[in-house]
């Protein structure tokens, strides 16, 4: 397995165990150090391990937790960190999404994770403004 197709595989872990509810999973996946962050959409910065696994229990705990999958993930590798870049598609809408990994043995932790919207460009706007309908 090349050094992307690593990274790639445990990005696509993380998000398996984001989709099933898997917390142990999701609890190994992460670096064990206090130098870990996480941005959840529509949330403050977060940072130390406590703080981002404490977030992720409550977050895959959740009954109601959003349908996840990640789309067109794009690994950048660089020695022993490695960043992830994808789209995520939550409940049907796109986020852009950063996962931040670094090397610890032979495995790929994360040390840092963050998505927020996708601004949609909206062409109907432009299709207003030269049109002369009547509403």
């Amino acid at each position: 397995m090349g050094k992307d197709s690593k990274v790639i595989a445990a990005n696509a872990a993380f998000y398996a165990a984001f989709s099933t509810g898997d917390f142990a999973g999701m609890e190994r996946m992460w670096a064990d150090d206090d130098s870990i962050s996480c941005i959840h959409p529509g949330w403050p910065a977060i940072i130390g391990r406590a703080t981002v696994i404490g977030s992720w229990r409550d977050i895959l705990q959740n009954p109601q937790r959003p349908q996840i999958v990640c789309a067109e993930p794009q690994a950048i590798v660089d020695g022993d960190s490695a960043r992830v870049l994808c789209i995520e598609i939550v409940d049907g809408t796109a986020l852009a999404a950063a996962n931040h990994f670094r090397r610890v043995g032979d495995d790929w932790r994360l040390v840092h994770h963050q998505s927020s919207p996708i601004a949609q460009i909206v062409e109907q706007a432009e299709d207003d403004r030269t049109s002369h309908r009547v509403h």
